[in-house]
């Protein structure tokens, strides 16, 4: 028998009855012009975090920002969840910019400096463990209370040389495709971005935005 009891998140649809209000009374052609097409100029790949919502960071409304979001922000060549959202991103719709996001005091990598256990997010934490191994001797040289901050910065290094190294991204660049490539870490105690890796718009400027953000890091932290 279906339960007939009031839903226990029926102040979440209120609360989206009287956005959708406000939305209309403030422009009656909003949601009209939504349902008819999506054209974002951004792809935003960012941590799960339920205190990074990227619209509201970056002050952009419904349809100008298409966003995936996984724990951690990481980027690998076999997760077809990811490649996919770039995939139609790029080649469908066409947009300009891709940031990957990360954001400081991130809990995903907190438990890998931790070398705490979880059960089966362990697995996928694996990678941000890789980058941690791979910069072992910049993250010993940092004291313990900022580790986490430049783990979470060579996180996103590391995340924006995968997405540059997809064959997504290549096969844009080698079509002529103008596509650019960026590196943030969000600040959950200000609210602001940092870049740490400069656009990068080609893979001849791959390695060198490569070396330039290690050698921030190294600048800011050791």
């Amino acid at each position: 028998m279906c339960n007939t009891s009031p839903s226990p998140l029926s102040h979440l649809l209120d609360n989206n009855k009287q956005w959708a209000d406000r939305t209309n009374a403030s422009d009656p052609e909003f949601f009209k012009k939504l349902s008819q097409q999506q054209n974002p100029d951004y792809l935003w790949i960012g941590c799960s975090d339920s205190r990074v919502p990227a619209n509201e960071i970056v002050d952009l409304m419904p349809g100008e920002l298409f966003v995936h979001r996984n724990v951690a922000n990481v980027v690998v060549h076999t997760d077809h969840n990811c490649l996919s959202v770039m995939q139609y991103a790029v080649e469908v719709l066409k947009v300009d910019h891709i940031m990957v996001v990360g954001h400081y005091g991130c809990g995903g990598v907190q438990a890998v400096l931790d070398n705490a256990k979880f059960g089966l997010i362990d697995n996928w934490l694996r990678h941000v463990a890789d980058v941690k191994e791979k910069h072992q001797a910049i993250i010993e040289q940092v004291s313990k209370e900022k580790q986490c901050a430049a783990l979470c910065e060579l996180n996103v290094i590391e995340q924006v040389r995968n997405v540059c190294q997809s064959n997504i991204v290549q096969d844009a660049w080698q079509r002529g495709q103008a596509l650019t490539v960026h590196g943030w870490v969000y600040g959950l105690a200000d609210g602001l971005l940092n870049e740490v890796v400069n656009a990068v718009e080609n893979m001849e400027q791959l390695s060198l935005c490569y070396e330039k953000s290690l050698l921030g890091v190294n600048q800011r932290y050791c």
